[in-house]
């Protein structure tokens, strides 16, 4: 009989946050203007307002008690508490800090599964022998951590990744929670619904017109009734909430799923001609990454967020795969024609899906023409002149007096 999963999942408290807050208690030298530990005052981590990027990246706790929010801007978050201490990103400080954390967790286990910078999964399985049950290996780490990184991570525990992520959103910070599934009923059941993953706003509205609140009603619910409302996803929530899931640890980066590219905009974008410049330079982007690891893609998706930071999207699946700067453009812009409902604009992004080899012979049609041809040969030399000369060494015209980004 094979040896039932243990999966962590470790996940930074506050990473952001945490990690500078560290590194200042350090070199107090750097930041003389703040001698205090920042995750004991009102402070967070935001970008940069000039840029209008500015949105709280990550937050203390008593900064949590005003109400501040994790990506609400940063201007709000001033009006909750005016004494906020704002503290600039610096990414290349986390991913040091990062790297720093994954490698004193490869002491415990050689299964180890990034899924962002600051959390990842463990695959635990077997190694009780070496540092104890489960809840005191966890409390090992946690303290290890803490005692030679300087910062505090939570840990959830179970028998597969979803429960394990689930448990060490629980209770924070520097906790270790468990959730086995003869545990789901007592500990998982009783949360409102939005806890779960997968489960957003507009899904937790569909589950509350059906009566369905918290966790437990939603994992009691008929499966044929959600798969009916909220077709696939339904099936998944209903499977997620019964505590199914994945309990295998990859430790190997899986294949770019998805190609994509989003900027936020330095002023507001009113007019259709410029909002399409915007695309033109995304879709070259996106396209010189898709050629460069020898793929197409078949679904495109445009992505605007007005300056009331509403978001909206909207995607079609192309006639062909395809990795052309221009077709990715014209169906960008057609996606945007459709969508856009003449607000002002913050920010614009163009996402890529269903991703096939370029090596797949692309299916033609009667009425394709030998634009695809002209267009591979044209991106093929502007690729090569780029990749000799510089991103800047060749730009289309209608760049060269109003750069789009």
């Amino acid at each position: 009989m094979s040896e039932e999963r243990l999966i962590f999942h470790v996940d930074v408290n506050s990473a952001f946050l945490s990690w500078e807050a560290v590194e200042r208690l350090k070199h107090p030298e750097r930041s003389p203007e703040c001698s205090v530990d920042l995750r004991t005052i009102p402070a967070a981590v935001g970008g940069d307002q000039s840029k209008r990027r500015g949105i709280i990246l990550a937050k203390s706790i008593p900064a949590k008690k005003y109400g501040v929010q994790t990506g609400e801007p940063i201007t709000d978050a001033l009006k909750k508490c005016p004494t906020l201490m704002i503290v600039p990103s610096s990414h290349s400080l986390y991913q040091q800090y990062s790297r720093a954390f994954l490698a004193l967790l490869e002491h415990y286990s050689d299964r180890i599964e990034p899924c962002s910078i600051d959390e990842c999964f463990i695959d635990m399985t077997g190694t009780e022998r070496l540092f104890g049950p489960p809840v005191e290996a966890a409390t090992r780490i946690k303290n290890e951590i803490y005692h030679k990184l300087g910062f505090t991570v939570n840990i959830g525990i179970s028998t597969n990744k979803l429960l394990a992520k689930m448990a060490s959103d629980f209770r924070k910070p520097n906790q270790v929670h468990t959730l086995f599934p003869d545990e789901i009923q007592d500990k998982m059941w009783r949360l409102p619904v939005r806890d779960l993953f997968f489960v957003g706003k507009s899904t937790e509205k569909t589950l509350h017109t059906l009566g369905i609140h918290t966790i437990g009603e939603l994992a009691r619910m008929d499966l044929q009734v959600l798969k009916g409302t909220l077709k696939k996803q339904g099936e998944a929530i209903w499977r997620f909430a019964n505590g199914e899931g994945v309990s295998i640890v990859d430790p190997n980066p899986t294949d770019n799923k998805s190609y994509g590219n989003a900027t936020t905009i330095a002023f507001d974008v009113i007019d259709e001609s410029t909002a399409c410049m915007v695309l033109m330079a995304l879709a070259e982007t996106v396209g010189r990454r898709l050629r460069s690891d020898g793929v197409r893609a078949k679904v495109v998706t445009v992505t605007i967020k007005y300056s009331d930071l509403s978001k909206v999207s909207h995607q079609c699946e192309g006639v062909h795969d395809t990795n052309s700067t221009n077709e990715l453009y014209e169906i960008a812009r057609r996606l945007f024609v459709e969508l856009w409902d003449g607000r002002p604009i913050r920010l614009l992004g163009i996402q890529t899906s269903h991703i096939s080899s370029i090596n797949t012979p692309r299916q033609m049609s009667l009425f394709d023409s030998d634009c695809y041809e002209k267009y591979e040969k044209l991106d093929k030399a502007m690729d090569s002149i780029r990749e000799k000369y510089g991103w800047d060494a060749i730009k289309r015209a209608s760049f060269l007096e109003n750069p789009p980004l």
